[in-house]
Parts: structure tokens; sequence; C-alpha cells
């Protein structure tokens, strides 16, 4: 009875947590933008504030391996007719944001772009861009576009590698700031843009949808963590960042966990 018990427990958490779950979690981000450029054009249109963009495929949780360092994991990987490169990653934690972790990620685009003895100038215009729950650069802009340029005289070196920060807690009445509120939202009905909130409906309210995201969720929760994770979170002696890093489960099940635990 009590393994019956445990088992509909989970199950029904793992429900609960689904419709908690937004675009920054990083498992519902990755499998509501896989085989969907739809989303991801869209998103890119606004940031980069351009309607005619076109993207020609996307891949998520895309790996360029380094086989002399460290190799890394991109979120969204994308590119557009132009052949211009994006990678796109979403950051609900300020630690996977910091500005170095954008210098290698374009420093690798770079390095696998062109083949031995080709020409530098054929290298591609690449964007590293981190959408950001918090304002990690605090200066409290929605957007930040970074570029190298010639101390001297300001100009810039237009090397066509650019760096964008998109800061989530903005979230005005602009087609940027509607897009960072959808990317926030957990209920698709308080979305702005169908796109985004059609895709998130699929699986959080329909049945083959939410199939789908309970398999993936339920690889990740491990039951024993979990009610290690309450007791942890009752004791109030640790962050929720400490306890999802020393029980490695996602930030997002420790921010869910917290939150059943103020409706008790």
């Amino acid at each position: 009875m009590a393994n019956g018990q445990n088992k509909e427990e989970k199950r029904l958490f793992i429900l609960s947590h689904i419709q908690e779950m937004c675009y920054f979690d990083d498992e519902f981000m990755t499998k509501c933008f896989e085989d969907y450029p739809t989303g991801v054009e869209l998103m890119l249109r606004i940031i980069m504030n351009n309607n005619t963009l076109v993207v020609k495929e996307v891949q998520v949780q895309s790996v360029i391996k380094n086989l002399q360092g460290r190799s890394i994991r991109m979120d969204v990987k994308t590119a557009d007719l132009q052949k211009k490169q994006y990678d796109v990653e979403m950051q609900k934690a300020d630690s996977g944001a910091k500005p170095k972790r954008a210098r290698y990620n374009s420093s690798l685009m770079d390095a696998i772009a062109i083949l031995p003895g080709d020409d530098t100038e054929l290298l591609p215009e690449t964007y590293v861009i981190f959408i950001t729950e918090n304002d990690v650069l605090e200066g409290k802009l929605p957007i930040y576009h970074i570029e190298r340029t010639i101390k001297e005289n300001g100009i810039l070196f237009d090397d066509k590698a650019h760096i964008i920060y998109v800061n989530g807690e903005i979230q005005d009445d602009t087609p940027l700031g509607r897009l960072m509120q959808d990317l926030s939202c957990s209920n698709p009905d308080d979305m702005n843009y169908e796109e985004l909130a059609n895709r998130a409906r699929y699986f959080k309210k329909d049945t083959e949808g939410q199939k789908v995201m309970s398999k993936i969720v339920e690889q990740i929760v491990n039951y024993e963590k979990i009610e290690a994770a309450k007791r942890m979170l009752e004791r109030g002696k640790l962050t929720k960042e400490e306890i999802s890093e020393d029980l490695d489960l996602p930030l997002s099940i420790v921010e869910s966990l917290e939150n059943h635990l103020q409706l008790v």
C-alpha cells in the first residue's frame, strides 16, 4: 500500500510540476523548441528586431566537442537564410550566464565553422544570446548588445562576433517585454504569443503531450531526493540553489517543492 501510495504521490507531483514549468526550465524549453522552428524564429525576430528573419533549422541541446578542452552544450542552435549562426541560452541561474561563458561559446562556434586551410574571412557572423531570468548584468536595461570596439576611438572592431544579453526581469508592454512575460509564464492561456502558447499548451494540457513531458520529468525525479529536499527546505538552513546542487536536482524541482510546502 505504501509503495502504491508513493507512486501515486510521485505521479501527482510530476503532473503538478509540469503545470508550474515555463520556458526558463531547461527540460520544458528543450521539448518545446525541439522540432519547432516556428517558436525559435518568433523569439529571434523579436530579439534581433528583424521581422523578416527566417531560420533554416533548429537543434536543441547541441554539443560542440573540444578534443583539447571543455566541450559545450547549446540550448538552441540555429542559423538563418543569411548563414548567420545563433546560440540561444535560456538561463534561470545567474551562474550559468557569466561573461566568460559567452566568450567561450563564441570561440567554439568559430572553432568548428571553417575547415583547415580555409580563409578566416569565411567565418560566419555569430550571435551568442543569453536570455536570463534575472538582470545578470545589473544595468536595468531590457537588452544588452556587447561588441568589440577600438578603445582609443570607440569605433566598432566589426569582427562579426556578437553577444547579446536579454533581461527577463523587464516585462513591459513592448514586443521584447511581452516575449519575456511568455518565457517566464507557466499558464499558456496567459501568454501573448500564440506560437509559444500553443506549444506550451500541448505539453501541459494535451493528454499525449503530458505523457511525453511526464516521462522526461520522471527521468530526473528521484523520489528519495525529493523527500530529502523537502526536509532540507523545512529546516531552512540551505538556499534552494545549494539544495539543488547538493542533491543534483534541477532548481525548478526544488522551487516547485518549496511552493507546495508553502501551501500546506
